[in-house]
């Protein structure tokens, strides 16, 4: 039988959960459970009573060129062993799409285990994360950028006289971390979850659960940069964020905290969604799945210079309620984008498609070619207009 648990039950959870992803800690999943559950959902099927299938959504607000939206990330998508083949994680995804479409999501992501389990399910990469490495050319020396080929850089010297204060982060440091991001950097993405202060202080508590924490670079006691790591199996570090001309300062600050948690001889230290200009490897992340196209369609921007006019039929397989012909305009001089349904389309596109389209990921050019696809030259023109949404941020783990 699939059900959606109540809140009183999502414990039932956890023994298969330990089950299946056996690299999670028992620390970690004292926080998931305590923490993430509380208002989460959690769709399962059971035989004889037991659980044996489950998928977990878990809410977060995203921001979709300035407007706030809800929005949920798939996790936990499990089953034991001796139940699948059997259908069940297609029958619970279909059940929380259809779920999510009548709670109004305009889109719903995820970090998947293998792509090919969700294409079927018309979910496509949205965000590619950098990654990176700070290495040692000598045991206990300074840490350096390690290059995409393979050689260390950025060797200068760094220490106590640049006058830094490194520190752990507490709960009572979230609204000064979350004010920090809003400041400096939330104008660098079109999509991103909101980063408030109950966002950090979740943060905290999940890195602190992973035997980690938020480290803290102040100068002069003005914070200037702050990043996640984790010292389970070895120091990790997930997003440093810090201000331009501090990236010394945040080399120097892992060095003092790889001390900090006897790590000082870690000849090799990653770093998770690093700046760019950093990064030895981009690869691609988070999946993305248009939940209700109308919502979605209506966030999106168009240059106030240009004007779009035109209509398309979406091809929708699991939520038939996208399946229509959407027609798409905007005023001159107004950025914002009009939907509404009509009766005469121009053209046919997939839902998995338009979801690339949309997020950059392809160009009307490209997509044209595929089958399924319908996109005469003029329509290819007029969504081409559209503020394509390729500055995505998703570093969240659950």
């Amino acid at each position: 039988m699939l059900r959606k648990l109540k809140q009183s039950e999502h414990d039932r959870t956890r023994r298969l959960w330990e089950e299946v992803f056996t690299e999670d800690s028992r620390a970690f999943l004292d926080y998931y459970y305590y923490i993430k559950t509380r208002d989460n959902q959690i769709y399962v099927i059971e035989e004889d009573g037991d659980i044996c299938s489950m998928l977990q959504l878990n809410p977060y607000k995203v921001i979709v060129e300035g407007g706030e939206f809800p929005s949920a990330y798939v996790v936990a998508v499990a089953t034991k062993a001796e139940y699948r083949r059997r259908g069940y994680m297609g029958a619970l995804l279909r059940a929380s799409l259809h779920d999510m479409y009548e709670q109004k999501l305009p889109f719903t992501f995820l970090m998947p285990a293998a792509e090919a389990i969700y294409t079927p399910y018309d979910f496509r990469y949205i965000y590619s994360q950098h990654t990176g490495s700070l290495v040692r050319r000598k045991p206990g020396g300074m840490l350096c950028w390690k290059s995409a080929e393979g050689k260390a850089s950025g060797e200068k010297a760094a220490g106590a006289d640049l006058g830094i204060q490194c520190s752990d982060a507490g709960l009572w440091d979230a609204e000064e971390m979350a004010g920090f991001f809003a400041e400096h950097f939330a104008d660098k993405y079109q999509v991103c979850t909101v980063r408030d202060s109950a966002y950090y202080q979740t943060m905290v508590l999940e890195q602190q659960s992973e035997r980690g924490g938020v480290r803290l670079i102040r100068e002069n006691g003005v914070l200037k940069g702050f990043y996640a790591y984790a010292g389970e199996d070895g120091l990790e570090i997930r997003e440093p964020l810090f201000l331009r001309g501090y990236e010394e300062a945040f080399r120097w600050s892992v060095r003092e905290l790889a001390q900090k948690c006897g790590r000082q001889d870690q000849e090799e230290i990653h770093v998770h969604a690093c700046p760019a200009e950093f990064s030895s490897e981009e690869k691609p992340l988070i999946m993305a799945r248009i939940i209700r196209l109308s919502s979605f369609l209506s966030a999106l921007k168009v240059p106030e210079k240009e004007c779009v006019d035109c209509s398309f039929a979406v091809i929708d397989p699991l939520i038939t309620e996208n399946s229509r012909v959407w027609k798409v305009t905007s005023r001159e001089g107004e950025a914002k984008l009009h939907v509404r349904e009509t009766e005469d389309s121009e053209g046919v596109l997939p839902v998995a498609g338009l979801t690339e389209l949309l997020f950059g990921r392809v160009t009307a050019e490209e997509l044209k070619t595929r089958e399924g696809v319908i996109m005469p030259e003029r329509l290819a023109g007029e969504l081409a207009k559209l503020t394509k949404l390729t500055r995505v941020c998703f570093n969240e783990v659950v």
